[in-house]
Order: structure tokens, then C-alpha cells, then sequence
């Protein structure tokens, strides 16, 4: 996550958000309230949850599937943008991030929108898949840990409908992606999603220069 757009000098950014975002004020309270934490950082932007609700609006989705909510800005922007009838699903595995995102969504009424399940993402992933539960979601937004990502790619993909959207964060790592001295498994991590990403053939994509770097990967 970021909190800021990367490379973008602090003026431009504060312009950005100024003039080109609506943050709703109970994703402002969460926000600062986030900021108090030191893992701050992990917060996505307000201009990063402007641009996912808008691709929540110009989609139509209605079922939505989060991977990392942390303490829940990206689940209330995405809930706040969905129909009455829209529904998102959150996994993580931090109980005390959690119950601050719970907190907030209940306070800003969108607490009824949102399931969480606490506990690793792939063995939720791999009982749905077991079940048979396919094309079941419009959207994805995945945002947990960077090891897991390709793991993770494989099972979104069938989870997902056709013609619907997974959205990678971090996809830029604050710009360590083309830093050669960087071999941190993080950072080789992020880089093998973007390269099978880019050569994957089932899905369409692109990568955008907003937050910390954000993929749209459409399943074709």
C-alpha cells in the first residue's frame, strides 16, 4: 500500500487529492484514525480509493473479493460505491487491524455489505475452488503478502467471472521494481507477478502509476 501516489512531488499530490478526489468523511475519520498507526503506510491513498470506487461504478460489480484489508480503507471506499444489493468479501489475517476496518464500516453503514474471514487467504481460496465455487465474483482486489501473489493470480482467476477485474497493488514497490541491488523476496516477489502478468494471455491488463503502483488484470 501507499499513501500517496508514487513520484509525484507533495505539492501535486495534495492538488491531486484536493481537487480530484471526493473522500467520503468516514473514510477521512479511518484514515487519520490509520495514521496513528506504524504500519500506517500499508494504507492505500485517498486518490488510490477514489479510483477503485469509480471502478467499482463503471463496472457495475456486485460481488467484490478483497485479499489484505488491513484496517479496512479499501473495503469501505469499494462498499460505499456498490449498489444496495452489492456485497464484499474480505480475508486477512490480523484480528486487531480488522477490528478497527469493522469498526468503521459498521459506523459508516456499511457494515452489512462486508463478510470477513480471518485466517491464511489460500486455504479460503482452495476450499471455495474444492467446492466448486467459480465465477462468483466481478472483482478482485489483491493487496496481501507479496509471497503468495502468483499463488494467489491462479486462484482469482477462476473465482472470477469473465470480463471481470483483478486489481494488484504495490505493483511498483515504490520504485524498487527496476532497482537491480534490490533482491529482497519482496521485491522479486512483485516482479515475477508483473512479469507472468504481463505475459499471461488469459487476461487483459494495465498497469497504472496510482498509489504505490496498481495493476488491472481483466479475466478475458
Amino acid at each position: 500500500m501507499s499513501s500517496g501516489s508514487w513520484a509525484l512531488a507533495d505539492e501535486v499530490k495534495d492538488y491531486l487529492v484536493a481537487m480530484g478526489v471526493r473522500e467520503a468523511s468516514a473514510l477521512a475519520e479511518l484514515r487519520i484514525a490509520t495514521a496513528d498507526l506504524e504500519q500506517s503506510g500499508m494504507q492505500i491513498s485517498p486518490e488510490q480509493g477514489a479510483f477503485m470506487q469509480m471502478i467499482v461504478r463503471l463496472t457495475g460489480a456486485r460481488q467484490i473479493l478483497e485479499l489484505g484489508t488491513f484496517t479496512g480503507y479499501s473495503a469501505l471506499a469499494m462498499a460505499l460505491a456498490l449498489p444496495s444489493d452489492g456485497h464484499i468479501t474480505c480475508l486477512d489475517t490480523s484480528e486487531e487491524w480488522t477490528t478497527m476496518a469493522r469498526q468503521h464500516w459498521q459506523e459508516a453503514g456499511v457494515g452489512d455489505r462486508i463478510t470477513l474471514h480471518l485466517g491464511p487467504a489460500l486455504d479460503t481460496l482452495d476450499q471455495w475452488l474444492a467446492e466448486g465455487r467459480t465465477n462468483a465474483f466481478d472483482l478482485a482486489f489483491v493487496d496481501a503478502d507479496k509471497a503468495n501473489l502468483l499463488a494467489y493470480h491462479e486462484r482469482c482467476l477462476p473465482l472470477l467471472k469473465p470480463g471481470g477485474a483483478i486489481l494488484y497493488d504495490n505493483v511498483l514497490w515504490g520504485g524498487s521494481v527496476v532497482d537491480s541491488s534490490n533482491q529482497k523476496p519482496s521485491t522479486e516477489a512483485i516482479r515475477a507477478l508483473n512479469r507472468t502478468l504481463h505475459a499471461d494471455e488469459r487476461v487483459d491488463i494495465v498497469m497504472v502509476p496510482v498509489g504505490d503502483g496498481l495493476t488491472i488484470a481483466r479475466k478475458r
